[in-house]
């Protein structure tokens, strides 16, 4: 699963243009970065998941939520949010999880075209 994770952040890099930094979707690398708001219910939630299925819908919004915090100004929390949601879609889609459509990949792109 590791290496359809880093295809899909690689293939919504080059879809998005972001160039921040991707924080580790591991329990560890997003509670170093998420403010001390978001990260007490971060570890709360994470103490009540009971099932694997759970689990990655909590690393996806948590990672998310992640990328958001770490952002440094309003236009890259977008980009990051924008980035987060095209590697999530991509990455479920490899998975073999809930997908997305390429039209609605495209359309959480601002100024993406479709194939």
């Amino acid at each position: 699963m590791a290496g359809k994770w880093q295809d899909a952040v690689g293939e919504a890099r080059e879809a998005t243009g972001f160039t921040g930094e991707v924080v580790h979707r591991t329990v560890d690398g997003i509670g170093a970065v998420l403010r001390l708001d978001h990260r007490a219910d971060f570890y709360t939630e994470l103490g009540t998941l009971s099932d694997s299925g759970g689990f990655e819908a909590f690393l996806n919004h948590w990672w998310t939520q992640a990328l958001a915090d770490s952002a440094t100004d309003e236009n890259a929390r977008a980009e990051a949010i924008d980035f987060a949601d095209v590697a999530v879609s991509l990455y479920a889609r490899a998975a073999g999880g809930p997908t997305a459509s390429q039209a609605e990949i495209n359309a959480l792109v601002p100024g993406a075209e479709a194939p």
